[in-house]
């Protein structure tokens, strides 16, 4: 069986997530539903606590104690055509440890506290290798070489037998790569890879990517906060606000077009080339995301807003507008979105 072209590597839909507090499960993420396509980078945007991270986390089923997906799908079809609702699988056993590292892979924000500090490098990408494809140690320590050749990593034959103590960071995070690709996976989960880089480094970390994924054909979910990231390497991008997806489409359509209050408050936010020569001044957003225990009626973002209409804003949940691939979640999508 080999993979259809017409499904996606992985689609999500209709997940909620939840805190099991005293028995009583309190929302985290409502509805979240979105797809990438094989070769596609989608990138994930939001401010901290939007919910970007554990919803990558849940892709994989690594929620922390007490949380967990009470509804929807996420449905990933690997290259052999296999199909998967990852939703329906538990945290541990042999379907989803088939998944991760092998078919999926992760790369974190923080390298050094990926990597076990007493083994070296070598021995934890081969790990992965030997574990998911059942090759001996040589022919698995040969592959890792090869990959950290791959990434960037000078005299990757003798960077096997060093520590992760011993690595830059920038090494450390071309590291994690090499270990989150050594079995070919069919979808990349990139969660802030280059937050914790020197602006360099990052940039390299970020070219490196593009290389492997137009090498590989993988799909890449790439979170982040940064909209001059997603501006460098996304396709599609989502903005996620306090646990929704609020507006969605093509990376250029939203930079150009963008209809939702919280999307345009984002690019205001961003500083540009030529700002002061303009006298442009960055427009911070007023306020924070809510509390889980404190989420507002109706649509989330009104307290923050500049154009809610109250007291609708406040009341109901604001209908969703769609215009081709661009979607947005507010009552004025269907006069805010591009023709």
């Amino acid at each position: 069986m080999t993979a259809s072209p017409d499904f996606p590597v992985l689609d999500v839909s209709g997940l909620s997530i939840a805190l099991d507090n005293d028995g009583v499960q309190v929302p985290i993420t409502q509805d979240v539903s979105f797809s990438i396509a094989r070769g596609e980078v989608l990138a994930l945007v939001g401010e901290s606590g939007s919910g970007k991270s554990l919803t990558a986390l849940s892709l994989l089923q690594l929620l922390g104690h007490g949380l967990s997906v009470v509804a929807g799908q996420i449905q990933f079809q690997a290259r052999d055509g296999g199909r998967t609702d990852i939703a329906r699988l538990g945290r541990s056993g042999h379907a989803i440890e088939a998944l991760r590292g092998a078919r999926i892979g992760m790369i974190f924000q923080e390298p050094m506290s990926s990597f076990s500090p007493i083994h070296t490098i070598g021995a934890q990408i081969a790990e992965v290798v030997e574990v998911h494809e059942k090759v001996g140690r040589k022919e698995a320590r040969r592959r890792a070489a090869d990959l950290l050749g791959k990434v960037g990593i000078p005299d990757p034959v003798g960077a096997l037998d060093r520590y992760p103590a011993q690595f830059s960071g920038g090494m450390r995070q071309r590291a994690m790569i090499a270990r989150a690709l050594v079995c070919g996976p069919s979808l990349l989960i990139a969660d802030e890879p280059t937050t914790a880089l020197d602006v360099t480094i990052q940039g390299q970390i970020l070219e490196l990517l593009r290389a492997l994924k137009r090498e590989l054909g993988m799909a890449i979910l790439f979170i982040t906060h940064d909209l001059g990231i997603v501006a460098q390497m996304a396709d599609r991008v989502a903005i996620m606000y306090s646990g929704r997806i609020v507006e969605s489409g093509p990376v250029r359509d939203i930079f150009r077009h963008p209809a939702h209050p919280y999307t345009r408050a984002l690019l205001d936010a961003v500083p540009r080339l030529g700002d002061i020569d303009r006298g442009r001044r960055i427009q911070p957003i007023a306020g924070s995301i809510p509390n889980i225990f404190e989420v507002p009626g109706g649509c989330r973002f009104h307290p923050r807003c500049p154009v809610a209409v109250l007291p609708r804003c406040a009341a109901s949940a604001p209908p969703r507008h769609s215009s081709g691939r661009h979607e947005v979640e507010c009552i004025h999508g269907e006069t805010e979105l591009a023709p």
